[in-house]
């Protein structure tokens, strides 16, 4: 009997191949939302596409509708995995800038603050907090231009893209379900994704605000059956299901998850209809944040819909020619216009500033070259004054190219800096910083911020006067104070009183004038007036009442020039991009001695001092990505290149020449210690680095350093306490090992080091955040 059904079952199946109506049969194919899970679309579509079932139309929701919207597009189901797989898309959509788009020179500087706050004052003097959500400047501009073309062919109507399309998004404050079926392809993805809480939504051309449209409806068949009357659907769900009853085994459990579970609006899963196929991978222990797991999410989708392909083969007779299938994909794909673009627009500001925004878009020729736009976007975005910078692209019939629209309603012009140092050793710190910024032609920048701790104390005021355009500047007066006590730092290590009795306090005042060629260099030239001011002891052992030395700096003049170039992904502990600096300086001052009771027999003394100083520096990473049943996990190699070469002379003290000459700093711990050997007026320094991601965000990380001295100071033999000239030192051996942590309030690290020098040969550092000071008036 079965076997006669069987054969029934078949003769039917070539039955309605052969027939028009398996020839005129539609799929709709529904894609929900589910945050991260919703990467599982990319393999359900790969094995459609190659068991050859056709796919009509597409609707989707949040990730569903990214997905469904690349692929009504005309990417490929293997381009979209290339896509995601790439080391990039976990930047896209955690927020974390892409490499060699991290730094802005123009307009930033290091500092060691782990939170920025974002205030609006308006005209009525209150102030409007911004709140802190996924970073989205970098997804957005990815979003605009890799969809723009699709939107160009498609001349703005979703019916007339490769796929046709529609993506559901919510507006939140009606709680009504909107149906996009045309205008911006990227703002239709993107109002479908703006979940609350995570990514902020974007305010639409008539004014609204609209949401993630799994808060009303995650699974939206009832969409593709209204706008396209399919006689299938494939429903691909990746969000929750509802439970029919309530589930008191586990209740405690699901607990954490409510309010992920209470936001999607829940699958119903017989909404494909009797005749439909639904498909719910499998994705227990995933979590809608699980975007580093790509490649399981990707498996699990292909995993599903494998499951479940006898039955798509037998409820979808029809076939898609996989050859035309391609032949239309690539004729969509050749109708896109030459990326050009020929006007940049801005909205939601006041003129002047409209015209102060497209000052940072630099043309090429005639027209806006692609790399025009990114660079010039990433300048704006990366400027505290516009933070909720939206980039639209459209292409224009009558101009004969693409149009870039940037919608910048919302300024900030009070920002506040907020960091805290925590450390094994007596030199932990609170930074607190602040900043002003006033937009009329030019846009000014009045900024202030303090270090208080027991080591390391510090503060710096500046205005900046910012001027974009084709030869973008700023001219920046600022005077900067620091005070380093070594008293506070190096007894754990046993150090000797000539390296603890130590204090140095610099006061600079003076100019920069900056230019930045692109948002990652910039050349600087500067001029300052300093004092400096240096206490020690000239002996390993000193008694309580004991005087120091002290030796001054009066009257002194600086001058340099610059070349700075960054694309580290990280202030600290980077492990990918390249930095490289190049610093001539010049130097006139009048050093003052004063000889404390550590150094017998020696008189006060005068002397004027002029020098030159020129100083190389450069380390980059090599970076590789490698993804497992854990996530994606990096490691990298590195080396830094570290020489300085300085006409200065000799002061009046061995220990004088010591402070006052350059130092070889190459770990953050070394920065609060006063090595002996590590300090010189020319060294050559080099340096390997290693880093292996271990779990999660924990790294092992491994460095080590040579460098030595050339004609390095030395005691002289007729009396200890002055200076003499060497030749050439040994080389000097440096090493770390250890582990680092990036935590909301900076890295935490725990590290075992070795320095070359009698009294620091072996130590034991960690802290929790960032180990930066200010630059001092001759680094």
């Amino acid at each position: 009997m079965r076997k006669t059904r069987r054969i029934l079952e078949f003769l039917l199946l070539l039955l309605l191949v052969g027939s028009p109506l398996a020839q005129a049969q539609k799929v709709g194919l529904v894609l929900s939302g589910g945050g991260a899970k919703g990467l599982a679309h990319v393999g359900v579509l790969e094995v459609l596409e190659k068991n050859r079932i056709p796919i009509d139309y597409i609707v989707g929701t949040s990730m569903g509708a990214i997905v469904g919207g690349m692929y009504a597009a005309g990417y490929s189901p293997r381009e979209i995995k290339e896509i995601v797989l790439k080391p990039e898309f976990q930047n896209w959509v955690s927020g974390e800038p892409l490499e060699g788009k991290v730094y802005n020179y123009y307009d930033n500087d290091y500092n060691p603050a782990a939170l920025h706050l974002r205030l609006a004052i308006d005209s009525t003097l209150k102030a409007r907090v911004t709140p802190k959500l996924v970073d989205d400047v970098t997804l957005n501009y990815v979003l605009a231009t890799m969809l723009a073309p699709a939107g160009a062919v498609s001349g703005y109507n979703f019916d007339k893209l490769l796929v046709p399309y529609r993506s559901v998004a919510s507006e939140v404050f009606t709680r009504k379900k909107v149906v996009q079926r045309d205008g911006s392809l990227s703002d239709a993805v993107r109002n479908s994704m703006a979940f609350p809480l995570a990514f902020r939504p974007i305010r639409q051309p008539d004014g609204r605000y609209l949401f993630d449209g799994a808060v009303v409806d995650n699974f939206p068949t009832d969409v593709m059956r209204e706008e396209f009357k399919p006689d299938i659907i494939i429903g691909v769900n990746v969000g929750d299901v509802a439970f029919n009853k309530y589930p008191k085994e586990k209740d405690d459990q699901l607990l954490t998850n409510t309010l992920l579970f209470v936001g999607f609006n829940g699958a119903d899963t017989t909404s494909v209809g009797s005749n439909g196929v639904f498909i719910q991978p499998n994705l227990d222990g995933y979590t809608a944040a699980d975007f580093n797991r790509v490649g399981q999410l990707l498996m699990l989708g292909k995993q599903a819909t494998e499951k479940k392909l006898d039955e798509l083969l037998a409820r979808i007779p029809r076939r898609e020619d996989t050859l035309a299938l391609q032949q239309r994909r690539r004729a969509f794909q050749e109708q896109a216009p030459r990326p050009e673009f020929k006007e940049i627009t801005v909205q939601g500001v006041p003129r002047q500033q409209q015209e102060f925004i497209r000052r940072f878009f630099q043309r090429t020729g005639s027209n806006y070259s692609p790399g025009d736009v990114e660079e010039g976007y990433y300048r704006l975005v990366n400027n505290d004054f516009f933070n909720n910078v939206y980039p639209r692209v459209r292409y224009d019939s009558q101009l004969k190219g693409y149009v870039m629209n940037l919608d910048a309603r919302q300024n900030s012009n009070l920002t506040t800096d907020l960091g805290v140092l925590l450390s094994s050793r007596s030199m932990s710190n609170f930074y607190l910083g602040g900043a002003y910024r006033y937009l009329n032609r030019l846009l000014y920048t009045v900024q202030a911020d303090a270090t208080i701790g027991r080591f390391y104390n510090g503060a710096q005021g500046s205005f900046r006067i910012s001027i974009p355009g084709n030869a973008p500047f700023y001219f920046e007066p600022i005077i900067t104070f620091n005070n380093f006590n070594y008293q506070d730092t190096g007894v754990l290590l046993g150090s000797t009183a000539q390296n603890t009795q130590l204090q140095q306090r610099d006061l600079r005042t003076g100019f920069v004038v900056g230019y930045s060629p692109n948002y990652r260099s910039r050349f600087i030239v500067g001029g300052s007036l300093f004092t400096n001011r240096d206490r020690f002891a000239n002996t390993n052992e000193i008694s309580s009442g004991a005087e120091l030395d002290e030796s001054r700096m009066k009257r002194g003049l600086t001058g340099t020039l610059e070349f700075q170039r960054n694309s580290l992904n990280r202030r600290q502990y980077a492990v990918s991009g390249r930095r490289a600096e190049i610093k001539l300086r010049g130097v006139l001052g009048e050093e003052e001695y004063t000889p404390g009771s550590t150094a017998p027999g020696l008189l006060a003394r005068t002397k004027d001092h002029q020098w030159l100083q020129a100083r190389f520096y450069t380390e980059q990473y090599f970076t590789f990505h490698k993804v497992d049943s854990v996530g994606r996990r990096v490691h990298a190699w590195g080396y830094t290149v570290d020489a300085v070469a300085s006409t200065q002379g000799r002061f009046a003290t061995y220990r004088s020449s010591l402070t006052s000459a350059p130092a070889f700093l190459p770990l953050p711990d070394s920065r609060t210690l006063f090595l002996d050997r590590y300090r010189g007026t020319t060294y050559a320094a080099v340096g390997l680095r290693y880093i292996k991601a271990i779990l999660g965000s924990l790294e092992w990380r491994s460095e080590v350093y040579a460098h030595a001295l050339f004609r390095p100071y030395e005691r002289a033999e007729s009396n200890p306490l002055l200076a003499a000239r060497g030749s050439f030192s040994r080389p000097y051996l440096t090493a770390m090992t250890g582990f680092v942590y990036q935590t909301p309030v900076g890295p935490a690290s725990l590290q075992f080091i070795h320095y070359d020098d009698p009294d620091h040969k072996f130590g034991v550092f960690a802290h929790i955040g960032y180990v930066l000071f200010r630059e001092r008036a001759l680094d």
